[in-house]
């Protein structure tokens, strides 16, 4: 099955989720280097490993976003 391309507002929804996904890794990223306790640093390294398949498939369905307001066809 074809991906068609994204709306407009599920443009702006992925965008969102993007930028949640990023910010909550670099969040756990961070937190690693400070904690001291080996389960909660496991916790994190799985976390971070989960967000940066979650960004990579999110990437997929960005690629097909709208980043004008030009509709096809049009030649304007």
């Amino acid at each position: 099955m074809e991906q068609e391309d994204l709306t407009f507002h599920e443009t702006m929804e992925a965008h969102e989720i993007i930028n949640l996904k990023t910010v909550s890794l670099l969040k756990s990223k961070l937190m690693m280097g400070i904690c001291f306790d080996n389960d909660l640093k496991r916790l994190m390294e799985k976390d971070v490993q989960q967000s940066i398949a979650a960004l990579n498939e999110l990437k997929e369905f960005y690629e097909g976003a709208r980043t004008n307001t030009t509709m096809r066809g049009d030649s304007k």
